[in-house]
């Protein structure tokens, strides 16, 4: 089979079961050539707890924009004092965000989609490239109730624009399901969460959210909801 095909029969397989089955079949199908990417947010810690529980050896990573919230940078020391693990972190090329900031900015992400694209592509995408060298599938912590441009995603994925199949083990759950295993299991987690911050990315492109809202509101606040994804996730 081809990946693709891969990729089709392991959502067949794994399509309504339990993250924890999800995570376990995974790992023991793709060895050492599949990572946990973590952002840090709720979903991802969850799945860090899950991770951690199930093989210990498994990579986590994180991507350091440079811009993050102090309270995340704060949530990298406590997650790896937990979990006796070491957070694999990956930084964008300085060379990169000295010449995009030069010419465009500090903050040209405000100016428009095209300058906050480029932003994350550099800060974000590129270290990702990076990542994934070497692997051949990537955990990540999608809901379809997240937000418009993730009500489609399926729980296993061939992800085009990395070459990598991509699980999705919390496809299925509710933000109150991701609250109550993180409480359940004592899960370390960003303070700004009970402070309205639902979906936490960089500082200066993360605001909290007011009542009702949706929970991804918060992020790229000036944009419309279509285009709010960093191209992590293109569909």
């Amino acid at each position: 089979m081809n990946n693709i095909e891969i990729a089709k029969q392991l959502n067949k397989t794994l399509s309504g079961k339990t993250p924890q089955t999800i995570i376990s079949y995974c790992i023991d199908y793709f060895k050492s050539s599949i990572a946990l990417s973590s952002s840090l947010g709720l979903e991802d810690q969850a799945l860090t707890d899950m991770v951690t529980k199930i093989n210990l050896d498994t990579t986590i990573f994180t991507l350091d924009t440079g811009r993050l919230f102090p309270e995340t940078y704060d949530l990298i020391d406590r997650t790896c004092s937990k979990y006796k693990i070491k957070l694999k972190v990956y930084f964008p090329n300085k060379e990169d965000v000295e010449q995009m900031v030069n010419e465009k900015g500090i903050n040209l992400f405000y100016s428009s989609v095209e300058n906050r694209k480029e932003c994350c592509r550099i800060r974000k995408l590129v270290p990702l490239k990076r990542a994934f060298e070497g692997l051949d599938a990537w955990i990540c912590g999608l809901r379809r109730d997240q937000s418009v441009t993730r009500k489609d995603m399926q729980t296993v994925e061939w992800d085009e624009a990395n070459s990598l199949i991509k699980i999705n083990p919390l496809i299925e759950w509710s933000e109150e399901d991701v609250w109550d295993y993180i409480n359940q299991h004592s899960v370390p987690v960003n303070p700004l969460h009970k402070k309205g911050y639902p979906s936490i990315g960089c500082l200066p492109c993360t605001r909290a959210i007011e009542p009702n809202e949706d929970i991804r509101a918060g992020r790229w606040w000036w944009e419309n909801p279509e285009t709010k994804e960093c191209g992590l996730h293109k569909r």
